[in-house]
């Protein structure tokens, strides 16, 4: 060392240094050389970062067939700053619970990373995501859906026992009752939404309860996790983001698709009533061919296509958007379109399929059992009683809605063709004919029951697998338990849902809130859903109340005003919370001093 020290060279000056302290003097140097050394290949492999994830993201994605990605793997290694990359950095989050796989202190070889990237490929394994729960902590409930059966049994949950985790591709609740009002303005869409933060509090403020806005792509019950996909076009690093969640208790209640029979053009051309998104686009569709229809050069046939609304399915939906379009032309309309008002009308078609099948159908809101479509259906409102169809009949045909049956054949951009050789041209077409299993639904393995439901027992228990209760319009009863599939209802799905919440909140009084824990658990009576009767308006202060059980027992039945005032006073109260509540009563109340707004936004 005393060598090296002196064979250097040092700078010429009047004092030299004594041996020793050029020795010292020398290795501070070095030791500095060391650390800026040091230093700049970080901040190097820092610089490169964002090059790196790209290389990564395309690893990810797959790269070209004609050149297996090994065989790219030594230049990627070779090129700045890919060896320092971190898991971290390639997801791109540091969100709260989110835990991702730990990352390498040392620079991992070309090998390691290949081995990674065939495991990510093939069983996702490397997912962020929430882990399992440990000894000690609360057990998680992790909820599929924010429909009317997961929101009323979030609201239920006793959040002292359990984490909750809800993954919906939206984050709120509709009030489908009342989502026809919103597209003619009755309502704004604000009223029949309510935010899941204010159904479950601790989704909103409990450090280990979470909402994520995301789709369920798939469950692993022997795992206990399931697999999320964010929604498209978030601005996450990766589209689609996919991550994983274990549970302890798994309650699916993702809902249903709306039925369309597999008839060619539908799902391109017609618009459905489901969500607020929905009702959006009708009404902004609406008011875009009112104001079309005025203007200079339309011909009388164009005029009168695009002022033509069609409604497919005579349930209580269809019905009801019917009656609030007829309140809509006659008191709106005629007032402010006065050039176009003798040209728009309502065509409500009692469709009926060509097949002659047995086909599981069921309204979305309070149709009340499973019928022969293609032979019963010949009239609207089918569950009610035979006088209330006829009063909905006459009065909506005294209100300008031309009543048609037929079978739809096809769906065109313009025009609607039916099995009889005729068409029916529209400017606004609205296809409301019952609801059926989702794709999401038909993916998973688990048993199914009439209709393509998920198969739930008495309990609404999942009973091929563990932890798994399913409710709402994806489920309904197996065959051995001897009771009919249950109608997707809105009223059957609340009652599902506070059903759940009780049992779960005495099962975690029990200690068997944990995974694989509840099998010596009592759980309690099975669920009976009893019919508490059906409403339905049909427009212009007028509505249908039929309060029996079935449509052969006994009980009140009635048509008119007074109905109306009942339909209303009823769907007010069951409103979720009392802001919304105030809502429905203002916009009501404005609509009936003022008229509807027909202001197109958007």
């Amino acid at each position: 060392m005393f060598g090296a020290c002196q064979s250097a060279a040092l700078p010429s000056s009047s004092t030299v240094s004594p041996p020793s302290s050029r020795c010292h003097l020398f290795t501070a140097s070095m030791a500095l050389s060391k650390i800026a050394k040091t230093a700049f290949s970080r901040s190097q492999g820092r610089i490169a970062s964002e090059n790196c994830v790209h290389r990564m993201g395309l690893l990810r994605r797959g790269l070209p067939a004609s050149q297996p990605y090994h065989t790219l793997l030594p230049s990627m290694m070779a090129s700045d700053g890919f060896s320092r990359i971190r898991r971290a950095d390639v997801f791109g989050v540091e969100s709260r619970g989110i835990s991702h796989t730990p990352s390498r202190e040392y620079p991992p070889t070309a090998q390691a990373i290949e081995d990674d990237l065939y495991v990510e490929a093939d069983d996702g394994a490397r997912l962020p995501g929430l882990e399992p729960t440990k000894p000690g902590e609360k057990p998680r409930v992790v909820v599929l859906g924010t429909g009317w059966a997961g929101c009323r049994f979030l609201k239920g949950l006793d959040a002292k026992l359990y984490d909750i985790v809800c993954i919906s591709p939206r984050n709120h609740m509709v009030f489908t009752p009342l989502l026809a009002s919103t597209c003619v303005g009755t309502l704004e869409f604000r009223s029949v939404a309510e935010p899941v933060g204010r159904i479950q509090s601790a989704l909103a403020g409990a450090p280990d309860s979470y909402f994520y806005l995301a789709n369920c792509t798939g469950i692993d019950t022997d795992k206990h996790e399931v697999h999320c996909e964010s929604v498209p076009g978030t601005g996450l690093p990766y589209d689609p983001y996919r991550f994983k969640v274990a549970y302890d208790k798994l309650v699916i209640a993702a809902g249903a698709d709306p039925l369309t029979f597999g008839i060619k053009g539908v799902r391109e051309h017609a618009m459905f009533l489901r969500e607020v998104h929905h009702a959006q686009e009708i009404r902004r569709k609406l008011l875009l061919n009112l104001m079309l229809s005025e203007s200079p050069g339309i011909s009388e046939e164009e005029k009168k296509r695009l002022l033509h609304c069609v409604v497919i399915g005579g349930g209580p939906t269809g019905v009801e958007f019917s009656g609030e379009l007829s309140d809509f032309i006659m008191r709106d309309v005629r007032q402010r379109y006065s050039h176009v008002k003798d040209h728009i009308q309502v065509t409500l078609i009692e469709v009926r399929t060509a097949s002659a099948s047995r086909i599981d159908v069921y309204d979305l809101e309070r149709s009340c059992r499973s019928f022969l479509f293609s032979e019963q259906a010949n009239e609207i409102l089918s569950s009610f009683d035979i006088g209330l169809r006829q009063y909905a009949t006459n009065h909506l045909t005294k209100s300008g809605v031309r009543l048609v049956r037929g079978v739809v054949k096809e769906v065109l951009p313009e025009k609607i063709l039916l099995s009889d050789g005729s068409c029916v041209p529209y400017g606004l077409l609205v296809w409301s004919t019952g609801v059926g299993p989702s794709e999401f639904v038909k993916s998973l393995d688990l048993p199914k029951a009439p209709g393509g439901r998920i198969g739930v027992d008495e309990w609404l228990r999942v009973p091929s697998v563990e932890d798994v209760f399913a409710l709402g319009d994806c489920a309904g009863f197996l065959e051995h338990t001897g009771k009919p599939v249950l109608p997707a209802l809105a009223q059957v799905a609340e009652r599902e849902g506070k059903y759940l919440a009780n049992m779960f909140n005495e099962i975690g009084k029990q200690n068997g809130g944990k995974a694989h824990c509840a099998g010596n658990i009592t759980m309690g009576d099975p669920f009976v859903y009893r019919h508490l009767g059906s409403m339905a308006s049909v427009g212009r202060y007028k509505a249908l109340v039929d309060l029996r059980q079935s449509k052969d027992a006994k009980g009140i039945s009635m048509a008119g005003f007074i109905s109306w005032f009942i339909w209303r006073s009823a769907y007010l109260t069951r409103v979720v919370s009392w802001r919304n509540r105030f809502y429905v009563a203002v916009n009501w109340a404005t609509t009936l001093v003022f008229g509807r707004d027909n202001s197109r936004i958007g």
